[in-house]
C-alpha cells in the first residue's frame, strides 16, 4: 500500500504546485512543457517500456498523436481550474471523469453494465453536479465561470482515458504508448514555447523550467508509483483503482481546505461524499 499512498500524494501535489504557480505568477504553459521532458525521461529510464511495439504497422499513431495534443491541453485546463475553482473541486472533477469513461466503455467497448456500476454512475453524475456549484460568501475567490474549467477537466480526462483504451485495444503496451505521447507532447509544447519566446509573448526563464521539472517529477512519480502499486497487488486491481481515486479525492479535499482555506458549500461537501461512494461502487461493482 506504500506505493499507492505515494501515488496519491504525488497526484495531489501536482494540484498544489499548479495552485502555487498561479500565486507566484509562474507560466503554467512553460511548466507543462518541461514537465513532459522529465516525465518522459523517468518513464524511459525507470520502466524501460518495449519500444519495438511502436515500430509495428499496428501502432495506433492517430490515437497517440491525439493523446499528445490532449494531454498538455488538459494540463493547462487543470491549471486554470485549480486557480479559479480550487484544489478540492478540481481533484473531484478529475477523478469523476471515470464516469464518462465508464459510459463510453458501455456504449463503445462492450463492457457489461452491472447494476452496481450503473448506480455508481448515477451517483457520480449527481456528485459532479453538486461539486460544480459555486460556494457563496465573502471568502469565496472562485470566479463565476469556474464551472466551465471544472467541466473541461471532467470531459478532458475522460477523453484521455478513452484514447488510452483505444491504444490498449491495439495491443500496444501502455507504458510504451505513454512514453511516445510524452515525447511528442514535449516536442509540440517546446515548439509553442519557442514561438511565444521569440514573438515576445512569454520569455523562457529558469524559474518556469525549475517549476516544470518539479511538476514532471510529481507527474512521473504518480504514474510510476501507480504502476508499482498494481504490480505489488496483482490480484486486487479494484482495490488499487478505488484507493487511488478515493485517496486523491479525500487528500485533495483536506489539503485544499486546511492548507489553502478553500471554501466549500454544504452541497459541495455532499457531492464529495457521493463521489467517494460512486467510485467505490464502480470499482467493486
Amino acid at each position: 500500500m506504500t506505493y499507492l499512498l505515494l501515488a496519491v500524494i504525488c497526484s495531489v501535489l501536482v494540484s498544489v504546485l499548479l495552485k502555487l504557480a498561479a500565486r507566484r505568477q509562474l507560466d503554467v504553459a512553460q511548466m507543462v512543457t518541461w514537465n513532459y521532458l522529465v516525465a518522459a525521461t523517468l518513464t524511459a529510464v525507470v520502466l524501460r517500456p518495449p519500444l519495438a511495439s511502436l515500430q509495428s504497422g499496428h501502432a495506433p499513431w492517430l490515437a497517440l498523436l491525439g493523446l499528445a495534443v490532449v494531454l498538455p491541453t488538459i494540463f493547462l485546463v487543470l491549471g486554470r481550474a485549480v486557480a479559479e475553482a480550487g484544489i478540492v473541486r478540481s481533484d473531484v472533477a478529475q477523478r469523476l471523469s471515470l464516469l464518462l469513461s465508464l459510459l463510453a466503455a458501455f456504449l463503445f467497448f462492450g463492457q457489461t453494465a452491472t447494476a452496481w456500476k450503473l448506480v455508481g454512475l448515477g451517483l457520480g453524475l449527481v456528485a459532479m453536479l453538486m461539486i460544480s456549484l459555486r460556494p457563496r460568501g465573502p471568502s469565496v475567490t472562485a470566479t463565476s465561470g469556474s464551472w466551465r474549467w471544472l467541466l473541461g477537466v471532467w470531459v478532458g480526462f475522460a477523453v484521455v482515458d478513452i484514447l488510452l483504451k483505444q491504444v490498449a485495444l491495439s495491443g500496444t503496451p501502455s507504458m510504451a504508448a505513454l512514453l511516445a505521447c510524452f515525447s511528442i507532447a514535449f516536442v509540440l509544447m517546446l515548439a509553442l514555447q519557442l514561438w511565444r519566446h521569440f514573438s515576445g509573448r512569454s520569455r523562457l526563464n529558469l524559474r518556469n523550467l525549475g517549476a516544470g521539472a518539479l511538476l514532471g517529477l510529481l507527474n512521473g512519480g504518480n504514474i510510476l508509483f501507480y504502476v508499482h502499486a498494481h504490480q505489488a497487488l496483482p490480484d486486487s486491481p479494484a482495490t488499487v483503482f478505488a484507493g487511488m481515486n478515493i485517496g486523491v479525492v479525500v487528500l485533495g479535499a483536506l489539503v485544499g481546505v486546511l492548507a489553502f482555506g478553500e471554501p466549500t458549500s454544504r452541497w459541495n461537501r455532499v457531492g464529495l461524499g457521493l463521489a467517494v461512494v460512486a467510485i467505490s461502487l464502480i470499482a467493486w461493482g
